[in-house]
């Protein structure tokens, strides 16, 4: 008599999953999910080298300005460097552009003859927050090149409107390591599991509730906001009639660990324009882009405030925005207190 086995039906692993919806791109042959798949590789050795700041000599300043003129963290520098080499040594892209650097990096080599993608990237988001162990992340942006192939990647193929990534997510290094992100089918998580060295699949299409109850912004800020973010923060503090509270206000300063939280409780992200930032403080390509791939794929809304984030075409690398992130009708009312105080 034949012995029957029982099969115990475990969780999927990100290269699982990544192999598995290969067939969402015909037109990738391979290269997307081998990208994606470089990007898991970067992240556990960035997560790695997170996890032993405190033993090692990586805190605090390394004495440097990136191109914004903000002081450089080391961990900022070795993130970059650890995402550029990782990203280099695969054939999949041509070109890589971070919030680290002046200028995009080209990469030339017979390797990457018949790349199609360029990576955009801010390696470590929220890193001053590593000297007091506060979560941070990475985020990531994937287009596929517009300019010929075989031919050198142009500044063309990185200011392409948000519409046009084919990929996008972020990691957050918190109390659990995770990898989140979108092809355009839904927002899928991936919890990073230590002993095992793998990510598995523990938060399957994602989405954001339509109505939130967590405002995430930084108030010390608010004498330089405009006048109609002023009044939407008033309304926010205001008793609502349901539940006799207010919102809840939850700002990390951490773009990842605010965006993560909001994503998975409902609720919105805002970093204005005002007279410090005229522009806002976050960069349309490496932060804001993304964010909004991940937030609309999720079922919410990202604008700056009037117009929809990934509609904005780009006229420059490292080009600021106002951004309104978040729960569809936390933004919606944001933009409506904006509509009716401009100025």
């Amino acid at each position: 008599m034949q012995n029957q086995v029982t099969i115990k039906k475990r969780h999927v692993t990100l290269g699982e999953f990544i192999i598995e919806n290969q067939k969402d791109f015909p037109y990738a042959k391979g290269e997307l999910s081998a990208l994606l798949s470089s990007i898991r590789l970067a992240g556990k050795m960035v997560n790695q080298e997170i996890n032993k700041a405190g033993l090692a000599n990586i805190l605090g300043s390394s004495g440097d300005e990136n191109v914004q003129g903000e002081q450089q963290q080391k961990l900022d520098v070795m993130a970059n460097d650890l995402f550029i080499s990782t990203l280099h040594n695969r054939g999949e892209i041509c070109g890589i552009a971070s919030e680290e650097m002046d200028d995009y990096v080209e990469f030339n080599e017979e390797l990457h003859k018949d790349a199609k993608y360029v990576v955009l990237i801010d390696p470590l988001d929220g890193s001053s927050n590593i000297d007091v162990n506060v979560s941070v992340g990475t985020i990531f942006s994937i287009y596929r090149r517009i300019s010929q192939q075989g031919e050198k990647v142009t500044r063309e193929d990185f200011l392409q409107p948000g519409h046009k990534q084919v990929a996008a997510g972020y990691l957050v290094y918190g109390t659990s390591t995770m990898l989140v992100y979108t092809t355009g089918h839904g927002v899928n998580g991936f919890t990073y599991d230590p002993g095992i060295g793998s990510f598995f699949l523990s938060h399957p299409q994602m989405t954001v509730s339509n109505k939130g109850r967590i405002y995430s912004i930084n108030e010390g800020n608010y004498v330089h906001m405009p006048e109609g973010v002023k009044k939407y923060i008033k309304w926010c503090q205001e008793l609502d009639p349901a539940t006799q509270r207010p919102l809840t206000s939850r700002y990390i300063g951490s773009l990842v660990a605010d965006f993560h939280r909001n994503l998975l409780k409902g609720g919105i992200y805002i970093y204005p324009r005002g007279t410090k930032s005229p522009q806002g403080k976050l960069r349309l390509l490496y932060e804001c882009n993304p964010m909004a791939y991940l937030i609309e794929q999720a079922g919410g809304k990202a604008s700056d405030g009037h117009t929809r984030i990934m509609d904005i075409k780009p006229g420059e690398l490292h080009q600021r925005v106002p951004f309104f992130c978040g729960s569809r009708e936390m933004v919606e009312k944001a933009e409506w207190f904006l509509e009716q105080y401009p100025g």
